[in-house]
């Protein structure tokens, strides 16, 4: 079999088999195959795309080209949830306790953030003594006596799928569904859990622009997930705001505490009951979607979930006293409206960008990320907003950053003289 061969047959649109993709997938992950080879494919494959059988063939080859772990001596059915990103996307912190405290094990290797804010692994770790390394058998023991555990992911994780991303940045291949999905889906595969819960975002905020790419994805990755013998569902969610009111990540540990004890924000709390329902219903304690919101909530009332959440930090590493002193920013400044009106549109791009200036994420990969630094909105699409009113609080310990980034969260917001409803936050969901 030569490369060549491959490129040809693709670049001509016909149907790659499984033996060309894992040929393909090995030779580049082992360094036999060039970049130029690998990215003349990944251009085929972006014009001619790939179908169903071609993109599970794609996933499944990279999700074996490293480390796949094996959960089965944890009981139970274990259930995974991956978001597409977003901005204050602080689900898995408020999701993993939920999901655990209604006895469904959260088996979770998250990842860190490049860009606005810090992933999840970076929001774990604004808590002062949490542990995000553990060995594999760590891990294990910690899902099987907590029920949760979240860890960073491992490098041998889909290694084929940092490479070929990496390339994908660098060749205008990433915006291909297959490539797309085949990325995502390998290493929520390779992670190991039964079942899967999708947050596909989508509108101004997130990577699929439009309801019906976002539907597209959410297809190409549910296909991928069930022709794997994993059951996979998509929630498809509205980021044309940013979600809950934080952005930052101890600001966002925070919101995650609060919405735990019943008083966060409320599209942040009805998105995670109806993830989490599906959660609890694919890990079959409920009989439907329906009675698995209804566990979620029952845990959220009682305490358990709280509960549940801070026994998660304490196992690994944190404690109660380092949730009750999260780091706090020296200048907290607010943001006020130049003029009055309704919120008719919050550009997150602009939010997230601004929080990243204030200290929030990272510009590159070796930047530190100021753990207290963020902000918190004051307002949302449909409110009402009086000149002179805050629009949101900036936090940061950088005094120069404060300039620009009001100029970006006041450009972020659009007013208008009519009362605006918001979009529904779920738009679909997908099985």
């Amino acid at each position: 079999m030569r490369m060549y061969d491959i490129i040809k047959s693709k670049r001509d649109g016909h149907v790659l088999t499984t033996e060309e993709i894992d040929f393909f997938i090995k030779g580049y992950t082992g360094g036999e195959i060039p970049d130029y080879q690998a990215s003349a494919l990944l251009m085929a494959i972006f014009i001619n795309k790939m179908n169903k059988e071609e993109t599970v063939a794609l996933t499944q080859a990279m999700m074996h080209s490293g480390h796949v772990m094996l959960l089965d001596s944890i009981p139970g059915i274990k259930v995974d949830k991956h978001s597409t990103g977003g901005v204050g996307d602080t689900t898995t912190l408020l999701l993993g306790p939920m999901v655990a405290a209604c006895g469904v094990p959260v088996a979770k290797m998250s990842g860190r953030g490049l860009g606005h804010t810090g992933g999840t692994i970076d929001k774990l770790e604004s808590i002062k003594g949490f542990h995000v390394e553990l060995t594999t058998e760590e891990f294990i023991e910690q899902v099987k006596s907590q029920g949760i555990a979240v860890i960073g992911q491992s490098k041998n994780i889909a290694p084929a799928d940092k490479k070929l991303y990496a390339l994908r940045d660098v060749t205008a291949t990433v915006d291909n569904i297959s490539l797309i999905a085949g990325s995502i889906m390998s290493k929520k595969l390779a992670a190991g859990s039964n079942a899967i819960v999708l947050d596909v975002k989508m509108g101004s905020g997130a990577f699929m622009k439009t309801l019906e790419d976002a539907k597209e994805l959410s297809k190409a990755m549910v296909d991928i997930g069930n022709s794997m013998n994993r059951k996979t569902i998509a929630v498809i969610t509205n980021m044309d705001q940013p979600l809950g009111l934080a952005i930052g990540n101890a600001l966002e540990v925070q919101e995650a505490m609060d919405t735990l004890k019943g008083h966060g924000p409320k599209d942040l709390e009805d998105l995670c009951i109806t993830l989490g329902g599906l959660m609890v219903y694919l890990g079959k304690k409920a009989l439907s979607p329906q009675e698995g919101e209804q566990r979620i909530i029952e845990n959220l009332k009682n305490g358990n979930a709280y509960a549940k959440f801070v026994d998660f930090v304490t196992a690994q590493g944190g404690s109660i006293e380092a949730l009750e002193s999260l780091p706090t920013a020296s200048y907290i400044e607010p943001v006020n409206a130049i003029s009055e009106g309704y919120v008719m549109h919050i550009a997150s791009e602009e939010i997230g960008t601004a929080a990243m200036h204030l200290g929030a994420g990272r510009k590159t990969i070796d930047s530190v990320i100021d753990m207290a630094s963020g902000i918190v909105l004051n307002k949302k699409v449909g409110n009402f907003v009086k000149k002179g009113e805050c629009l949101a609080y900036l936090h940061t310990n950088d005094k120069s950053a404060l300039v620009e980034a009001k100029i970006s969260v006041l450009n972020a917001f659009s007013l208008v003289n009519q009362a605006v409803v918001p979009d529904p936050l779920i738009q679909a969901i997908i099985e």
